[in-house]
């Protein structure tokens, strides 16, 4: 079992990094309290691997149960349980400017005479932990891409595909509404429509008589032809770019023949360009 502890500066970018560690394939928990950190990790410890990459964020948020993480932590240690600490810091003027910008109160403000002084207390309250920590990770001058490469070599494992981009390719018709999520929308509806064909009429564009009928046709294929070339174009930068997923839509009018038949086409290119895909048809099914 790999379990850490994420903690740190509030505002450093703890939740940023739990984020990219769960993408990572970490169970991630933020702020949980201090008292069921123990239970936390015997839920792993315990598990049949179904919790083998673990992650927690914790930190003075907790209140003043936090000054009892360090008891916790060593109780961890002699039960064997492996765990490690990533402590995300920032320097105070970089943190401040945050604060401003989220417009949001930080945990022990109240307690203290303003933002700075609040920092002060934190600071003197986590060093401790920083003194233990496996790793420190400095978010003053680190852009959020820069920082999930950096959680990337620290923590993907030799099986791990969380460099990868995933893409999700599905078909949907038009009558029933855009998939909000999808980031490139195709629509298909110019290609031979199967639904005209009462022989084809009830079958799927996942079947290859409705498959043959869509792309017997010079548009359709060189429709194909320049979308497959212009996704080998994309898709290397949307990863560059940091895109840990990316969403493809492809629309006819019903969502069951045309758009089916190139989103299978398509999620077979993808595949074969090396990317993990989802293949999905949201309408095919309907009436």
């Amino acid at each position: 079992m790999e379990f850490i502890i994420v903690t740190g500066m509030s505002g450093a970018g703890k939740s940023y990094a739990a984020n990219c560690m769960e993408d990572m394939g970490f169970f991630c928990v933020d702020n949980l309290p201090v008292p069921l950190i123990g239970k936390f990790a015997e839920l792993g410890m315990g598990g049949s691997g179904e919790y083998k990459r673990m992650a927690l964020v914790t930190d003075v948020r907790a209140g003043a149960a936090f000054e009892g993480l360090s008891r916790v932590l060593d109780e961890l240690e002699r039960s064997h349980c492996p765990v490690r600490i990533l402590f995300m810091d920032a320097a105070d003027s970089t943190i401040i400017k945050r604060y401003k910008e989220t417009r949001r109160s930080h945990p022990l403000e109240a307690e203290q005479e303003g933002l700075e002084a609040a920092l002060a207390a934190e600071r003197e309250l986590l060093a401790p932990l920083r003194e233990k920590a496996d790793w420190v990770v400095d978010t003053t001058e680190l852009p959020k891409l820069k920082l999930k490469d950096m959680l990337l070599k620290i923590f993907r494992s030799r099986d791990s595909h969380a460099d990868e981009m995933r893409v999700n390719v599905t078909s949907f018709g038009f009558k029933y509404g855009i998939p909000p999520e999808a980031d490139l929308v195709f629509d298909v509806r110019f290609m031979a429509n199967p639904h005209y064909d009462p022989q084809l009429r009830p079958h799927t564009g996942l079947e290859q008589p409705v498959a043959d009928y869509v792309f017997n046709d010079d548009s359709a294929v060189e429709f194909m032809r320049r979308l497959c070339d212009m996704l080998q174009f994309l898709l290397p930068r949307y990863k560059e770019e940091g895109k840990s997923a990316l969403f493809i839509a492809v629309g006819c009018t019903g969502g069951r023949h045309r758009s089916v038949a190139v989103s299978h086409r398509l999620a077979e290119f993808v595949a074969n360009c090396g990317y993990p895909v989802a293949e999905n048809h949201r309408d095919m099914l309907r009436n």
